[in-house]
């Protein structure tokens, strides 16, 4: 996989795109760190959150 220089990463994705994007990223982390410490029960609303925000990005993606 090549490596995706950052001028063109900002020219390509929209502010909107970056935001679904970090916000993912972000839920996951905070997913993996509910799961490690209370358990899945308790994490699933990160987890399912960020899954819907990747599916969100995805289809902006496929519809561009």
């Amino acid at each position: 996989m090549p490596i995706i220089h950052y001028a063109y990463l900002c020219k390509t994705m929209k502010l909107v795109d970056v935001l679904l994007l970090s916000l993912t990223v972000v839920f996951i982390i905070v997913g993996a760190y509910e799961v490690m410490t209370v358990g899945l029960g308790s994490a699933y609303w990160a987890i399912m959150l960020s899954l819907v925000l990747f599916f969100a990005y995805s289809i902006r993606k496929r519809s561009a």
